[in-house]
């Protein structure tokens, strides 16, 4: 089940002003609920929680919704104020920052969670608080995001993403065979770094992205796989490992973000390889996409270029008791589906500006 909230916007702006039209008229109605002829006195306190501020894509979400917000004020003359707050990879410092963000008001969360499975501690929180909350990239047991109708998830479907890149070497295979088969075995040599332990997206990637291969009759061998927390520092120490054990023979390289294939990319430069394996990754970060063009990354999966304003938009709804504006489909009451998109070297100016 989905539902959609139809406006008169569509028809009026296009994408990027139809985002701040939406946005502007969610502080304008605020302003007269209030009892204010417009938005200007009203003040919109959003807590930001994060997992690791560390992270390459997450941070380019923050700044995004922050130079979002800021738009938005400048148009509108009323205030967002985003929190901000690092949980630096731990969960119980996240849960205290969770503590703080509710004891000065914040008038809605949104919890990029450290542990998926700590969600119920959370909302149990927020509920108590009566303050709604928006988890995103990171998301809980479906369980949890039904405890209560104020708990939503914002993010994509973690298995499309390991499908795509599955299809980007599925691509290259069929179409370079003899460059890429090093050996001339007909078998796709691969190496696979994942994300943390337990991390749902790091699981449905390293599943799905073999798939395409297989289901079109490439035959795999696995030389290795071990996670690398996303990191790309974490990716060159395992990298250069298999480099030393398996030098040339690695035809694939499999990373569940860009930031753990630049750092595989890193360490094959810095072990001599080259030509250069296949290698893809998810993202689309602006490091990857230079890659990209520089023709040492074969493929990235752009990972939900409108999340930034979609949780900005639901926020700002679920803080001033709004509709939620018609550019959000929820489905099943809780859950805001994003779409990833293929990129590679051919492609990358159809999908990013």
């Amino acid at each position: 089940m989905s539902r959609k909230i139809k406006s008169c916007f569509s028809r009026l702006f296009p994408k990027g002003a139809q985002i701040i039209a939406a946005l502007l008229a969610i502080l304008l109605l605020c302003g007269g609920c209030s009892g204010s002829s417009s938005g200007t006195s009203e003040t919109v306190r959003i807590g930001v929680a994060l997992y690791s501020q560390d992270d390459t894509f997450i941070s380019a979400v923050t700044q995004q919704m922050e130079q979002l917000a800021r738009e938005y004020e400048d148009q509108n003359g009323g205030k967002i104020n985003l929190n901000l707050a690092d949980g630096q990879r731990n969960q119980t410092i996240q849960l205290e920052q969770i503590d703080r963000f509710l004891d000065s008001g914040c008038d809605v969360l949104c919890v990029n969670i450290v542990d998926r499975t700590a969600a119920a501690v959370l909302i149990d929180k927020a509920v108590s608080a009566g303050i709604p909350v928006i988890f995103f990239n990171r998301q809980p047991v479906q369980e949890d995001l039904q405890r209560w109708d104020k708990i939503y998830y914002v993010g994509p479907k973690g298995e499309q993403s390991g499908i795509y890149q599955g299809e980007i070497l599925l691509q290259k295979w069929n179409q370079e065979r003899e460059q890429v088969d090093r050996n001339g075995d007909g078998i796709m040599q691969y190496v696979m770094l994942e994300g943390e332990p337990g991390h749902q997206d790091a699981l449905l990637r390293t599943e799905y992205a073999t798939k395409p291969l297989i289901e079109n009759g490439v035959a795999l061998e696995k030389l290795a796989s071990d996670t690398a927390n996303w990191s790309r520092a974490q990716a060159v120490s395992k990298m250069k490992q298999w480099c030393q054990e398996f030098g040339s023979s690695i035809e694939a390289v499999i990373a569940n973000n860009d930031d753990m294939a630049l750092g595989a990319i890193d360490a094959m430069k810095e072990m001599g390889i080259d030509p250069l394996p296949m290698v893809v990754g998810v993202d689309a970060t602006a490091p990857a996409l230079e890659a990209l063009e520089e023709g040492s990354l074969l493929g990235t999966v752009q990972n939900a270029p409108d999340m930034p304003e979609i949780l900005l938009q639901l926020s700002l709804a679920l803080a001033t008791g709004q509709e939620v504006p018609e550019t959000i489909t929820i489905q099943d009451e809780h859950y805001v589906w994003l779409p990833y998109h293929k990129i590679t070297k051919e492609t990358i100016r159809q999908i990013v500006p």
